[in-house]
């Protein structure tokens, strides 16, 4: 079992400044992503895995948690401590919180401001 992170849990922790990284593909993550998060689509994770610490946590989102937890067994059969988040970028725009789109960390907006 994959384990997940619910989405609340997840802002908190990325309020607190945790590792994002998106598996998703570059056009769903220009098109709109969680602020700060990493991209690696999931076909080119094993090349971004020198990029990614193992001594602290990394949560694994995509659009609805397929691919992440996808990542996420993988990672975690490495040695990361990996988690899914759970609903992934849908849910996190559900629930109002902001994105940023393009390949750079940008300023975030609302699905409100879009």
């Amino acid at each position: 079992m994959v384990p997940e992170i619910d989405q609340q849990r997840f802002a908190e922790a990325h309020a607190a400044g945790v590792l994002v990284v998106d598996v998703r593909n570059r056009g769903e993550y220009r098109a709109g992503h969680v602020p700060g998060a990493r991209s690696a689509p999931l076909p080119d994770l094993p090349l971004a895995l020198a990029e990614l610490p193992k001594d602290r946590p990394v949560h694994v989102i995509c659009q609805g948690g397929g691919r992440s937890a996808q990542a996420t067994s993988l990672l975690r059969d490495l040695g990361y401590d990996a988690h899914s988040v759970s609903g992934g970028t849908a849910a996190w725009l559900d629930a109002g919180r902001p994105t940023v789109t393009g390949d750079g960390s940008g300023t975030p907006t609302t699905p409100e401001e879009k």
